[in-house]
Order: structure tokens, then C-alpha cells, then sequence
């Protein structure tokens, strides 16, 4: 009985162990440069730098565009690229003899547009818009964003429509109490894998307002 309580608790350490060095990985991605406005609790106004997308659009449900888009663009980082040379990746450097690479960044993000979802992936600040190679894939586009000011609800938990609704509205009542005046679509930005545990996640609704 003892023998399976300790293996019971060592079979926890271990998992624990594995999900924080996971979350360590997903924070040293790089992610999108801004600086805070303003912050109150999981609310935040934001004034972010100009900066390169790779996107996509996808028709179809909120919960399913995501993994098609998803995909194209993590396709297009990882070689479906028009360059055929070796650059480093990460620390340790490493070298490939495929198609060029492009670290991977956060948040991916996902919006309406015209009926369809707009799917993006910042691209690493070192990256000009000419320095990048031209996807392989028609649907994906590169394509160069201003900065602007955005207000932003942070929250965990799981991909659903239901607590993307449910945060957006949040959301939207805070622009309001502010005085502020919106000047975009929500926009969903996911900061983590797949495999991160739904409580480990780091999910935002952003709405560009007017400055």
C-alpha cells in the first residue's frame, strides 16, 4: 500500500515537472512587442510596435478554421517556402538542408473577416518584409501591419467558441466603461501548443480602439 501511494506521487511529480518545462518552452517564444497603456486586473490597453504577419483566411466554424489555418502557416515556418538554404533556428544552432525556416512566434491569432476567419503568425522581428522568402502556398500571404492601440482581456481555459463569447463581451463592456470607441473585429490570440494543459494557457481577446 505504501509502495503504491509513493508511486502514485512520484508518477505526479513527474507530470508536473513535464507540464512546467513545457510552459517554460512556450515563453521563450518570441512574441509581438507593445507596451502597456493602462491595466486593471486581466484587462490591458496596449499600443503595439508595426510588425509582419504571415495569414490565411479560412471558411468555415469558429473552432475548426483554426486548425486548417493553423496548419498552412505552420507549414510555410517550416519549409513550404520558396528559399532553399540552411539558417539557424534556436539555441543550440542547428542546420537543415531543406527549405528555409522561420522560427515559430506568438500569439497566433484569429478574426472575422468578410464571412471567413483571418488566420495569423508574427513573424520574428529580425525579418524585413523582402528578407522573407515568398510562401509556396497561394494562401498564404505575407503582409506588413501598423502600429495601433488595443484592448486586451486575458483569460485561460480551452478554445471554445463559448469562452471566446463569453470573454469578448467582457471585453467589449470594459471599451465601453472607458469611453472608449472600437475601430476593429475581436480578434482571438492563442499564445501556446496544443498539448499545453487547458489551465497552463495563455489565451487574449483583443479589439483595436481608436487612439
Amino acid at each position: 500500500m505504501k509502495a503504491q501511494r509513493l508511486l502514485t506521487r512520484i508518477t505526479r511529480f513527474a507530470l508536473v515537472s513535464f507540464l512546467l518545462i513545457f510552459a517554460v518552452e512556450a515563453t521563450a517564444i518570441e512574441k509581438a512587442k507593445y507596451q502597456v497603456v493602462e491595466s486593471d486586473e486581466n484587462f490591458e490597453l496596449r499600443q503595439y510596435a508595426p510588425h509582419i504577419v504571415a495569414e490565411t483566411f479560412v471558411a468555415g466554424d469558429f473552432e475548426a478554421v483554426g486548425n486548417v489555418g493553423f496548419r498552412r502557416l505552420y507549414d510555410y515556418i517550416n519549409g513550404k517556402n520558396i528559399k532553399n538554404q540552411n539558417i539557424a533556428m534556436t539555441t543550440p544552432v542547428t542546420q537543415e538542408s531543406e527549405s528555409e525556416k522561420i522560427a515559430m512566434t506568438a500569439p497566433v491569432t484569429q478574426e472575422k473577416s468578410q464571412g471567413r476567419w483571418r488566420i495569423t503568425f508574427l513573424m520574428p522581428a529580425e525579418y524585413t518584409l523582402e528578407a522573407l522568402p515568398r510562401p509556396l502556398d497561394g494562401l498564404v500571404q505575407l503582409k506588413e501591419e501598423p502600429g495601433y492601440l488595443m484592448a486586451v482581456i486575458r483569460y485561460s481555459g480551452t478554445w471554445s467558441q463559448k469562452r471566446f463569447e463569453k470573454n469578448k463581451a467582457l471585453l467589449q463592456a470594459a471599451i465601453a466603461k472607458r469611453g472608449l470607441t472600437p475601430a476593429g473585429q475581436p480578434v482571438w490570440a492563442r499564445y501556446d501548443p496544443p498539448f499545453m494543459p487547458w489551465f497552463l494557457r495563455r489565451n487574449e481577446i483583443l479589439i483595436r480602439v481608436q487612439n
